[in-house]
C-alpha cells in the first residue's frame, strides 16, 4: 500500500492534519495510522478518569472520520521505519486473548508526519511505573475509573470508615484538573448509592508537587488562584516534594515523609515514546525527534514531526513547549506546507512561529475555572469564573469543529446537553 502523505498518530494535531488534507486531496493520497480505533481529546482524559465523561459516548471513530473527511485509516501501531525506501512498518493487531486480527503491514509514503505524542516520564523513581496510573490514553483513564469505583464500594462497606486516599504526583494542569474533577465527582458518587461516604472526609485527595508552587510554568497569580480553589475543595497540596519511591499503598519523599495511597496517579512529566529511539532518526536529550523550524526532521527529506514527540526550535529561536496549542498550530503550518507540495508548488519560505495564547485550567464540570488569557504584544490577562469556563469549553468545540465540521459539532454539543439530563452525572459501570 502507498500514500502520498502518511500521518502516524491520531491525536489532536495529527487528526486535524489528516482531516484537512483529506478533504483537499482524498483517501488515495492521505493516510492516518493509529493504534486505537477511536479518538478522544486528550485534555479531557481527567474527566474520563473521574467518571464525569463517558469515553464510549465521547470517542470518535477513526473509520467514521476517515470516511467523512476523505482520508484512509490504517489500524495498528508504529513498529519501524525504513527511511531509504520511504516505508513505515505498522505492527499487527490482536485481541485481548492473543488472536491476530490484522497482520503486520508496510506502508510506503511520499511524505511522512510523525505525531505520536508523549508518554509518562517516571524519572527513574522506583515503583512509579508499577504502582501508579498515568493518564496517557483512554485505557489508562478507564483503568483509574474502574479502580476508583472498586475502592469506593470497599470504603462504603468499611465499618471503620477509613475511606480512601488518592495521591496525585504532579501539580501541573493534568494533576490539578484531575484533583478538582475527583472532588466534584466524589460528591456525586455519594449520591448514587455510596450514601455512607462523606466526600471530603472519606475521599482524601493529596497533590504532591516538586516545584515551589503548583502550575509552575504559569504566572503566579494563576497559581495562587488555583491553590485557593483546591483548598476550598478540601484538597491537600504539598509543594517542594520530591517523590523518591512508590509502593503498593504508600509513597515516600526525599525528606522521609510517607503518604498513604490507595490510588496513585503519576502526572509529574512527559517523555518521548520508546519507539522513537528505534527509528534511526535524530533525537534530543528527552528522546524527541529533532526538527528544524520548518518541522522537517533533521537530515531526512520528506519526514516531518509535530506535537509532543517533536523537539522544535521555532523561527524566532525559542523552544516550542509540549502543549496542545503548539500541536494545533504545527498541524495548521504543515497543512499549508504539504498541500503546496502536493500541488507541485514551492515550499513555504517562512518558518513555523509558536504563539502562546495562554492557558486555561478547569476546576470541575460547573465550577470556576482559573485561567491565563494569552499574551498579545507582551501583555497578558487573568480571567476566571464564567468567562473562563466558556473559553475552556470552546477549545474542545473548536477541535471538534476541525474534524467534524460546524453543523455536526453543534448537533453533538446539543445532544450531549440533552443526554446529561437523562443519565447519571457520573458513569457507574
Amino acid at each position: 500500500m502507498r500514500s502520498d502523505i502518511v500521518i502516524v498518530g491520531g491525536g489532536a494535531g495529527g487528526l486535524e492534519l489528516a482531516c484537512k488534507l483529506g478533504r483537499k486531496l482524498g483517501p488515495s493520497r492521505v493516510a492516518l495510522v493509529d493504534s486505537r480505533l477511536y479518538h478522544i481529546w486528550k485534555p479531557s482524559l481527567h474527566e474520563v478518569a473521574a467518571g464525569t465523561l463517558d469515553v464510549h459516548q465521547e470517542g470518535l471513530s477513526y473509520l467514521m472520520l476517515a470516511h467523512d473527511n476523505g482520508f484512509t485509516f490504517v489500524y495498528g501501531a508504529l513498529a519501524g521505519l525504513d527511511t531509504e525506501r520511504k516505508r513505515v512498518e505498522v505492527g499487527p493487531v490482536s485481541t485481548g486473548a492473543g488472536e491476530q486480527v490484522l497482520p503486520a503491514r508496510a506502508l510506503e509514503f511520499g511524505a511522512l508526519v510523525i505525531a505520536i505524542g508523549s508518554v509518562a516520564n517516571y524519572f527513574g523513581v522506583p515503583g512509579a511505573k508499577e504502582h501508579t496510573i498515568s493518564l496517557n490514553a483512554t485505557e489508562d483513564a478507564e483503568r483509574f475509573r474502574l479502580t476508583l469505583l472498586k475502592l469506593l464500594a470497599g470504603a462504603e462497606q468499611d465499618q471503620r470508615q477509613r475511606g480512601l486516599d488518592i495521591v496525585i504526583v504532579g501539580g501541573g494542569a493534568t494533576g490539578i484538573e484531575l484533583a478538582a474533577e475527583l472532588r466534584e465527582a466524589s460528591g456525586v458518587y455519594a449520591a448514587y448509592g455510596f450514601r455512607h461516604l462523606q466526600s471530603e472526609r472519606d475521599v482524601r485527595i493529596t497533590v504532591l508537587e516538586g516545584a515551589s508552587r503548583i502550575l509552575a510554568p504559569l504566572p503566579e497569580r494563576v497559581s495562587a488562584a488555583a491553590l485557593e480553589l483546591l483548598h476550598q475543595r478540601g484538597i491537600k497540596v504539598v509543594t517542594g516534594c520530591r517523590v523518591r519511591a512508590v509502593g503498593p499503598d504508600r509513597l515516600t519523599d526525599a525528606g522521609g515523609n510517607s503518604y498513604r495511597a490507595d490510588l496513585c496517579v503519576w502526572a509529574a512529566g512527559i517523555g518521548a515514546p520508546q519507539v522513537l529511539a528505534t527509528l534511526g532518526l535524530p533525537t534530543g536529550g528527552g528522546g524527541q525527534v529533532e526538527v528544524d523550524s520548518f518541522l522537517r526532521v533533521k537530515g531526512h527529506a520528506g519526514l516531518y514531526a509535530l506535537g509532543d514527540c517533536a523537539a522544535c526550535v521555532d523561527g524566532s529561536g525559542k523552544q516550542v513547549p509540549p502543549r496542545a496549542q503548539a500541536a494545533h498550530q504545527q498541524a495548521d503550518y504543515l497543512y499549508r506546507a504539504l498541500l503546496r507540495q502536493a500541488r507541485g508548488e514551492a515550499a513555504p519560505d517562512r518558518p513555523y512561529l509558536y504563539r502562546d495564547y495562554g492557558s486555561l485550567v478547569s476546576f470541575g464540570q460547573t465550577s470556576t475555572v482559573g485561567s491565563l488569557m494569552g499574551s498579545l504584544k507582551g501583555l497578558s490577562w487573568f480571567v476566571e469564573g464564567f468567562v473562563a469556563r466558556i473559553m475552556y469549553v470552546s477549545l474542545h468545540l473548536l477541535h471538534h469543529r476541525a474534524v467534524l465540521g460546524t453543523v455536526r459539532t453543534g448537533v453533538l454539543a446539543l445532544a450531549r446537553f440533552l443526554i446529561k439530563r437523562s443519565k447519571p452525572l457520573v458513569k457507574l459501570h
